[in-house]
């Protein structure tokens, strides 16, 4: 037998590496304007090719030299995974902002960021997003009233995954608390006993990594032969929705029946309202509401659920981490400060969480907005597919074409020490100081709490399209940081654990470790 020289595990990143250079090359989108590009060297080759590489592989150093080279300029950015991106100065940001959607859509950008079409089973879910009203809408409203909820699913999460040493023991930060905030989270989307279900949480948990992955996958593919190709490569993805499927299916069978035999018998209908309150219910009553059957099928409505955890779940999770990491790696009087405060405000509401308790914890929301800001996974902000036939034009002048995708800084800026001075220290109690200096007026005092976005500030996102859910994802993380505060002692780590970067993306140490006790309260 003749052995082959290359075996397949040699072919394929070969194979990889001259299909993403013949889709460079041949099939590269529409054509950009003549502009710098960022990572490319004078004598390059394929300067947009080889920027590519360099970009990917370090992107911090894209962001710097963007900002420093070409700080009030439209550049060309350069990254895998991503085609035809214009990078627009800071002061365009209010630019993009103020754009309608049939102009710049980030809902077109986002399902070709993530090739819905072939990452979700059931793409009808993302492009008649309808559960984001239940977000903005029934969600918000509601906080007050899940408070005690997110509270005790709080307690319960930490005394399982950290439990009550009496003496110092070590945990993974980031492994621990995503469990946590899993659970909590899908406390206020399926309830108890669901939210408890460490199938459930593990299965919407991967998936929430899976889906950035393979959709980096399909967009290596050359897109005529995407729909042959890519229902092969996100096979894994299938496998885990229909898992989760099977595990949230009964008890959404279990409630239709319910629903429909209060809505079927008059008495029960006139009387009050017993329904259980968490968004499964309230999307299963807008389904029914809609009067479209496709609406309300048990594969539909857990399909929401699962695009609720990948939204949620993991992002909340890398804030908490990052804001528990700077908090163990800062001083032990900020600690102090900051517990003395909740215990001062629990006190005042005779030891009860509610919505007025959190809204008064100024001291905690900045501790959340500051890590936030240190060390958000926001690296470019307010991503826009450019959907108007003949493009933009930007106050600059640049013409962008069709198809095109423009991002806006988001990373340099929140580092940046003459927006927030000495930006690159971490200051626990910086937004509340602002917030209680009573010279300057309410309304600029209070756009400085932790789910307010600004120009400055794009960890949510900013605008009519910031994050539906950053009002209740805001409560729930100050609720787990206060949580930690009251009843655990956490050892001083001598550094902050240093974040790590994904091709464009920020995410903190997931190894890190901290040692921690239980206080006696």
């Amino acid at each position: 037998m003749i052995e082959l020289p290359l075996r397949p595990a040699v072919l394929v990143p070969i194979v990889a590496l001259a299909a993403v250079i013949i889709r460079q090359i041949f099939f590269a989108g529409p054509k950009l304007p003549k502009l710098p590009i960022v990572g490319a060297k004078e004598g390059d080759w394929f300067p947009t090719l080889q920027a590519k590489w360099r970009n990917t592989m370090n992107f911090k150093a894209a962001m710097m030299e963007a900002d420093t080279k070409y700080r009030d300029q439209a550049v060309i950015l350069p990254l895998f995974g991503w085609s035809n991106v214009v990078l627009l100065p800071r002061s365009e940001i209010q630019f993009v902002n103020e754009q309608p959607d049939s102009v710049l859509d980030m809902h077109t950008q986002a399902i070709e960021a993530l090739q819905i079409d072939y990452t979700c089973t059931d793409p009808y879910l993302v492009h008649n997003p309808v559960h984001h009203k239940i977000i903005t809408t029934t969600l918000t409203n509601q906080i007050g009233n899940l408070v005690p909820d997110v509270a005790e699913e709080t307690a319960w999460g930490f005394e399982r995954h950290w439990g009550s040493p009496s003496d110092y023991q070590e945990v993974c930060v980031y492994d621990t608390l995503r469990k946590i905030v899993g659970c909590v989270t899908n406390r206020v989307f399926v309830g108890k006993p669901k939210c408890r279900d460490p199938d459930l949480l593990e299965v919407g948990m991967a998936y929430a990594q899976d889906v950035p992955l393979y959709s980096q996958l399909v967009k290596m593919i050359w897109k005529p032969l995407r729909p042959f190709v890519a229902p092969v490569i996100t096979l894994p993805i299938r496998f885990r929705t229909r898992r989760f499927e099977s595990i949230i299916i009964p008890e959404i069978q279990q409630r239709l029946a319910a629903y429909d035999a209060r809505q079927n018998d008059p008495e029960k209908k006139s009387s009050p309202d017993h329904e259980r309150n968490d968004f499964l219910q309230w999307t299963l009553k807008q389904a029914k509401e809609s009067g479209d059957p496709y609406m309300w099928q048990p594969k539909t409505l857990a399909g929401r659920i699962l695009l609720l955890n990948f939204a949620a779940i993991h992002t909340s999770s890398f804030s908490i981490t990052n804001a528990v990491l700077d908090l163990a790696s800062s001083k032990q009087e900020y600690i102090d400060e900051l517990r003395a405060e909740i215990e001062g405000v629990l006190a005042e509401q005779g030891g009860q969480w509610n919505k007025r308790a959190i809204a008064k914890m100024e001291k905690l929301d900045s501790v959340m907005r500051e890590s936030a800001r240190k060390n958000s996974f926001v690296t470019v902000g307010m991503n826009r597919a450019v959907v108007a036939k003949d493009g933009v034009v930007t106050p600059s002048g640049v013409r962008i074409p069709h198809g095109a995708t423009v991002v806006v800084p988001s990373y340099v800026v929140l580092q940046d020490s003459t927006v927030y001075p000495d930006a690159q220290e971490f200051k626990p109690f910086r937004f509340a100081e602002q917030r209680s200096d009573e010279s300057v007026e309410y309304v600029k005092r209070a756009a400085k709490a932790f789910a307010t976005t600004s120009n400055e500030y794009l960890a949510f996102g900013h605008g009519r399209n910031a994050c539906p859910g950053r009002f209740f994802a805001a409560n729930e993380l100050k609720l787990i940081l206060a949580h930690i505060v009251l009843n655990y002692d956490i050892k001083l780590l001598p550094s902050r654990p240093r974040n790590m970067w994904f091709g464009l993306n920020r995410i903190p140490p997931m190894q890190a470790t901290i040692s921690i006790k239980k206080r006696a309260r």
